[in-house]
């Protein structure tokens, strides 16, 4: 892989709650940096997965070995002076933390979501990358014991997500329009690459 010219690589990574929008945020900035002459790379986690484990289980251990890849991925690409947008979940701090040690030039963007916020918003996700109805798949499950196929443990009902009190950038999306979402993490973008 080649040096992108001139340019000294970065990583963002996009992080949140399932259904709080980190993929309509992240490719929102994604094409406002490159309508500016920025090309960037995007790296979601959810493809990234698939293209890791074909068939992915969901398993700790497999999101763990999901999670590694990723990072690696993202870290090669930034010390060839790429610039990426990483668009995950990473509901462990020690995850984005592993990141900040192995990406030269790393910053994150929390999107702070209500939980009830997120439920909503994924209740309406068409199946695709991920399992529609989560979070309601989720719920059901810890009330009647019934067993999902391929429904791993859900971010933010069986596992919490843990913030990162240091995350360079916090977007609250229960207050915000997609767009000030945008313009905010463009503004912190614009000072952080300087």
């Amino acid at each position: 892989m080649k040096n992108a010219p001139g340019r000294r690589g970065w990583a963002v990574w996009f992080t949140g709650l399932p259904g709080s929008g980190k993929s309509t945020l992240a490719r929102a900035v994604g094409r406002c940096l490159e309508e500016r002459g920025m090309p960037i790379i995007y790296l979601e986690m959810d493809a990234r997965r698939k293209f890791y484990f074909p068939n992915p289980t969901y398993t700790p251990e497999e999101r763990a070995q999901a999670y590694e890849r990723f990072i690696q991925e993202a870290a090669d690409l930034v010390s060839h002076g790429h610039g990426v947008l990483m668009d995950g979940t990473a509901h462990r701090l020690a995850v984005r933390s592993a990141a900040r040690e192995q990406i030269q030039r790393f910053a994150e963007v929390f999107i702070r979501c209500p939980l009830d916020l997120a439920m909503a918003r994924e209740q309406e996700r068409p199946e695709g990358l991920v399992m529609a109805g989560l979070y309601a798949k989720a719920l059901d499950r810890r009330r009647t014991g019934r067993q999902y196929p391929g429904l791993g443990p859900v971010i933010g009902v069986d596992v919490p997500f843990e913030e990162d009190a240091h995350a360079e950038c916090v977007v609250d999306v229960a207050v915000l329009t997609p767009d000030q979402a945008r313009d905010q993490v463009l503004q912190f973008l614009e000072s952080w690459l300087k």
